[in-house]
């Protein structure tokens, strides 16, 4: 009886910001549209996935969970109109691609096989040594065209080579299944796990993972498993591991590190004190920290992440839990410009736009430390936004953003 009135509370105090919020994509979202006559730019996404296949026209994936992996290809064009930070999804039958993203092709792989033959040929787009990928792992309450449409819009607004991969898992987007997502999500470690050797293993000089809200508790689980398996991931390849607004346990964050050790890399993990979807989060565990919403950076920094607190950033959603998407529209901008303060000031904090980045300088040590030269500058005397040492501090900002092809 306590944790239905529990959920009525979270409903009550959900009601309005949701009401605030764009609504969500139709049942038939994903409805294959002819563009032709439209002029979009166009995305090709490859999905490896732990949901049920739905044999609805335009749904594709439903909610429900599968033992297996299973994979897709997909092709979305993005409107004319399309503002950056926002996802055009359909909000009506049929989508209209003048305003809309819309799926232009939307195939099942029925083999790994068949997903890395994919993923080859889209890296084979690009030149020997900038053949990069990147995974995004989406959070809780998340519908499968949202996650699609969502990495769709980071892709679109980053700016920023790669070939985008989306593993999702089987949420069912619903507030009240809360802990029917997070034990999908606990389900998927395996499936996750698959899906990162895959890509590792598929030609890519570079693989970036990107995980959203309960998305880095599956995330951070299938690096562990992956760290004692005794079959680990080569180094050389691993570019930067992203995770925002993560919906993890401070307590189980540290003892997950203590497992992983302290990487080669820092992980980034983007924070912000106001996130409302996380508080929720907070009251349903016990009024347990989570990890998005942590305030000790410093301690963060110690554990070995280079943290991106937005919290002075005014978020494009009610929950204040999307942040993070808007770092690919900020990207271009901040790019130069994170660069620029971190190698004028060498200092470890440096605040950018309101956004404040602390712990670059581990990032720095551990480019240093890879056999990255020191920075350079330009003839301007300025930092050298193309050195590889002052790029890594935008890569926080780019990797945040997720990649364009």
């Amino acid at each position: 009886m306590r944790r239905r009135f529990a959920w009525l509370v979270v409903g009550a105090l959900c009601a309005p910001i949701l009401a605030g919020c764009a609504s969500r994509p139709g049942d038939d979202a994903l409805s294959v549209i002819d563009v032709d006559t439209v002029s979009t730019s166009t995305h090709t996404i490859l999905v490896a996935s732990s949901r049920e296949r739905d044999p609805r026209p335009g749904v594709f994936y439903n909610g429900e969970r599968t033992p297996e992996l299973s994979f897709a290809k997909v092709e979305i064009s993005v409107p004319p109109t399309h503002k950056p930070g926002m996802v055009e999804s359909p909000q009506k039958s049929p989508p209209n691609p003048a305003t809309d993203m819309v799926v232009r092709e939307a195939v099942y792989r029925d083999t790994p096989t068949q997903f890395n033959a994919d993923l080859k040929s889209e890296l084979s787009k690009y030149p020997a040594g900038k053949r990069q990928a990147v995974i995004f792992v989406h959070g809780y309450n998340t519908l499968f065209s949202e996650a699609l449409y969502r990495l769709t819009q980071m892709a679109e607004d980053s700016k920023a080579p790669g070939v985008p991969v989306l593993f999702t898992w089987a949420s069912r987007g619903e507030i009240a299944d809360y802990v029917y997502d997070n034990n999908s999500a606990t389900a998927a470690r395996d499936r996750l796990e698959e899906t990162i050797r895959l890509v590792f293993n598929s030609g890519a000089d570079q693989v970036t993972i990107v995980a959203h809200s309960m998305g880095n508790w599956v995330t951070v689980e299938a690096l562990r498993q992956i760290k004692i398996s005794g079959n680990p991931l080569p180094m050389s390849k691993l570019g930067n591991i992203v995770l925002a607004a993560p919906d993890i346990d401070v307590d189980v964050f540290k003892s997950q590190l203590k497992r992983l050790g302290k990487p080669p890399k820092p992980f980034i993990v983007i924070v912000s004190r106001d996130d409302k979807a996380l508080a929720f989060s907070d009251f349903i565990a016990g009024d347990k920290p989570r990890l998005g919403a942590y305030t000790h950076d410093t301690e963060l920094v110690e554990l070995g992440a280079v943290v991106v607190d937005m919290s002075n950033v005014k978020s494009t959603d009610g929950f204040n839990h999307a942040k993070f998407a808007q770092l690919a529209e900020m990207a271009p901008q901040l790019r130069g410009m994170l660069a620029r303060a971190a190698g004028a000031s060498g200092a470890s904090s440096v605040e950018v736009s309101g956004i404040q980045f602390s712990g670059i300088d581990r990032m720095r040590a551990a480019q240093v430390a890879a056999g990255l030269p020191e920075a350079s500058e330009t003839s301007a005397g300025e930092p050298d936004e193309a050195d590889p040492v002052v790029d890594t501090a935008a890569a926080i900002v780019r990797a945040g953003a997720v990649a364009r092809r």
